[in-house]
């Protein structure tokens, strides 16, 4: 196995700050060592970033209920409602 392939497993925890100390210190050695990995999680920190920033679009329910659909996500549509 190369060793990024297990590192995607666990980019949500170390991004939320919710990874072990133990698993973020592997994800920051590998980091420091594959290019490609860290513009990865570079890119994911921005998508999160600019997910958390920036203003939330106001679809028409038609248009929400087709992404949400096609998306697979039927099960998170009723918590936009809330």
């Amino acid at each position: 196995m190369k060793p990024c392939e297990h590192i995607p497993d666990e980019l949500s925890a170390y991004l939320d700050g919710e990874a072990s100390q133990a698993i973020c210190d592997e994800i920051e050695r590998h980091l420091a060592e594959c290019e490609n990995c860290r513009v990865l999680v570079d890119t994911l920190r921005q998508t999160i970033y600019l997910y958390r920033t920036l203003p939330q679009p106001n679809l028409p329910e038609k248009v929400r209920e087709s992404l949400y659909k096609k998306l697979a996500l039927d099960e998170f549509r009723l918590m936009g409602d809330e």
